[in-house]
């Protein structure tokens, strides 16, 4: 289908990548009127590539709210491998090994987190050029009007009637309402000044990364045994090290994988940030040599496709939503691939947008206010991946503080997941979209306890970076304030920094659910009564 110029699109979206193909599904798939835009084409390289339970669960919710069961399909491993690409690798855990320069690794310095067993479903490692074209291919099926291809040099917006979009070309599109999910060269974030100059984000990063074949798993080659309860090769391996660290994830660590890749990105802070660097290539070789327990399993790697090395990673903008538009994505800002959110962040601005545009669209009200609860997801959801990369960075410097961090990681990730799945179970039993409309707030007790625990860590490690606080001395007030604020039983292991491995047993599983209902504080029984 070739679209058309003289028609006036209910929606157009900037952006065919993972976001802009799922909003524009969900619109076309309720009868929307949209026009999908992008300057290339698919496949594509694309990193971001590893999901987690908080990414998952929104494709689930996506699949049931919109009615859109093809989604379903992409929010476990098993069916993504049955259903949509056997070309994506799974991942069982988040395992994180730490290292220090001039020493022989030490066991007792590293953490996993379980995320799979008999009774939860594994994650993705997503390859994601044949994800985004699924998506993309998806959004056409159910009407969507595609142009790839296509780049937009200008854009007008009148409040009171729309878009107008300029291509090179000198053709011209019209939109009632305009969404940008085109990334951090967003044609509207320059049009109308909204990046933050300079960004707000505490974290600085920058990173190194490609594709490889021959990465060995890292169990095979290390040179000491850590007894974690899964395989690190099973789940997405962070290598962690006072001034960054190193992700390796694995496409081929199932039998039924027809992809021999991996993904390998290095990501460094600090000072690293700004300085002269060597090629990436070189870049990427001198920290092996720096690091030899990592170089073992890159003895035999081959990158397949060029080194892409890139400046400071973050970015954000002053709003994110204005007269007609939207900012959505890696439009709105970004922090680096710690933790893997950048797909549980687009997913959950699609869920929260996609609503309202359909209403928008079916009684003609486009008022700004109507969208302003977005902006204010957007925002929380970047000051929280702020917080926790931050965090994590100032932690590395020494194992103890790290050993602190993490536990305030799994705790936020933990029950913001668990509330997401109570509002998908809530939802599955009444059909009442107020579960999850109330979500959207995150104003409830228990939200609001688990940003003041960011905060706390947040704040600590400024302390330590200042100099005013020994990591020995963080990471114990962090433990404690864990275990003053009762986030877990006694029996799970946040808060007891000897124990360092985080798989919870069916039996476990079972006896916290009914502490969380019963014994635990107030906050939490709230949330999941």
């Amino acid at each position: 289908m070739t679209p058309s110029t003289d028609t006036t699109y209910d929606v157009a979206i900037l952006g065919a990548g993972i976001a802009g193909s799922t909003l524009g599904t969900i619109l076309a798939r309720h009868d929307i009127n949209v026009l999908l835009i992008d300057a290339g084409v698919h496949p594509r390289f694309v990193v971001g590539e590893s999901t987690i339970p908080h990414a998952t669960t929104t494709m689930h919710i996506l699949a049931e709210r919109y009615d859109i069961p093809e989604f379903a399909a992409l929010a476990n491993f098993q069916d993504t491998a049955e259903h949509v690409s056997k070309t994506c690798g799974q991942k069982q855990n988040f395992g994180f090994v730490y290292h220090e320069q001039g020493r022989s690794p030490d066991p007792d310095m590293a953490n996993q987190v379980v995320l799979a067993s008999e009774y939860r479903r594994a994650e993705s490692h997503w390859f994601r050029q044949d994800i985004d074209a699924h998506v993309f291919n998806l959004a056409v099926r159910y009407g969507a009007v595609p142009r790839l291809n296509t780049r937009i040099d200008d854009i007008a917006i009148d409040p009171d009637g729309g878009a107008e979009l300029r291509t090179a070309s000198g053709e011209t599109f019209h939109a009632k309402y305009l969404v940008d999910a085109t990334g951090f060269r967003s044609v509207l974030a320059e049009r109308f000044g909204l990046r933050e100059e300079p960004t707000r984000a505490r974290t600085h990063s920058r990173s190194l990364f490609t594709h490889m074949i021959g990465v060995e798993p890292f169990d095979d080659v290390s040179p000491v045994q850590y007894k974690q309860p899964s395989r690190w090769h099973n789940g997405t391996l962070h290598h962690v090290f006072d001034g960054g660290w190193l992700w390796v994830i694995p496409f081929d660590n199932h039998d039924s994988s027809t992809n021999p890749l991996c993904s390998v990105g290095l990501t460094l802070t600090g000072q690293a940030v700004f300085d002269d660097r060597a090629a990436p290539e070189q870049e990427f070789s001198d920290f092996l040599e720096r690091f030899p327990a990592v170089a073992n399993q890159f003895r035999s790697a081959k990158a397949v496709r060029p080194w892409v090395s890139t400046g400071r990673l973050q970015y954000s903008a002053s709003n994110t939503v204005g007269d007609r538009f939207c900012l959505t994505a890696q439009s709105a800002g970004a922090i680096d691939a710690l933790f893997s959110r950048g797909l549980a962040n687009s997913f959950q601005t699609v869920n929260a947008l996609a609503w309202r545009l359909i209403e928008a669209a079916r009684d003609g009200d486009w008022s700004t206010e109507r969208f302003t609860t977005v902006d204010a997801v957007q925002q929380r959801m970047f000051d929280v991946h702020d917080d926790l990369a931050y965090s994590s960075y100032v932690a590395f410097r020494d194992y103890a503080l790290w050993n602190a961090v993490v536990r305030v990681w799994h705790t936020y990730s933990f029950y913001s997941d668990a509330a997401l799945e109570h509002a998908l179970s809530r939802y599955l039993g009444s059909r009442d979209d107020r579960a999850f409309r109330t979500l959207e707030s995150g104003d409830s007790e228990l939200a609001t306890a688990l940003r003041d625990l960011l905060t706390t860590a947040r704040t600590t490690c400024q302390a330590v970076e200042r100099g005013e606080l020994t990591s020995e001395a963080a990471a114990a007030a962090i433990i404690d304030r864990i275990n003053h604020e009762q986030f877990w039983p006694d029996y799970l292991p946040h808060g007891n920094p000897d124990l360092k491995y985080f798989d919870i047993s069916q039996d476990i599983a079972m006896q916290f659910m009914h502490w969380s209902r019963t014994a635990a504080p107030q906050r939490i029984r709230a949330s999941f009564s």
